[in-house]
């Protein structure tokens, strides 16, 4: 049997990216650049997004993300147009959710982009509307009942 001489498995590959909680510096779009919103995951490293300039592209999230950033559905992301493909992306960056609430505040995204602000965030909103939704009993009808 040889002797284990290594640091460890993909276990330890995968928990390299934990100093990445620092705060970083807010990356704004260049040329050939634009912010979307991820639609949905088609998987093979691929997601389906609808770019700020109304137009909804497949964007190949590039290797040195792939595995390890996690993009769901509803991120906000930074794409790479593509010259020679107007309906094709590449995903350059994944925008944190703080971030992505500070690009919405400096005007970079429209006002009418939802973002995702966790569970907790849309049950607030629902619960306000349905505090109305309770059926008052007075004595009386609970006597005839």
């Amino acid at each position: 049997m040889p002797k284990n001489k290594g640091k460890g498995g993909k276990n330890r590959k995968r928990g390299k990216n934990e100093a990445d909680d620092e705060k970083r510096e807010l990356v704004f779009k260049e040329d050939g650049q634009e912010y979307a919103q991820v639609l949905r995951m088609l998987g093979n490293g691929r997601c389906e997004a609808m770019c700020i300039d109304g137009t909804k592209r497949l964007c190949h999230i590039r290797g040195k993300m792939h595995k390890k950033v996690w993009i769901a559905a509803g991120d906000i992301i930074l794409v790479g147009l593509r010259d020679f493909q107007d309906d094709k992306a590449d995903v350059i960056l994944k925008y944190m959710p703080d971030e992505a609430r500070l690009l919405k505040a400096y005007g970079e995204l429209p006002e009418s982009t939802r973002l995702n602000e966790g569970i907790a965030g849309g049950l607030d909103e629902e619960d306000d509307g349905a505090a109305d939704d309770y059926v008052e009993f007075e004595d009386e009808d609970i006597d005839k009942i």
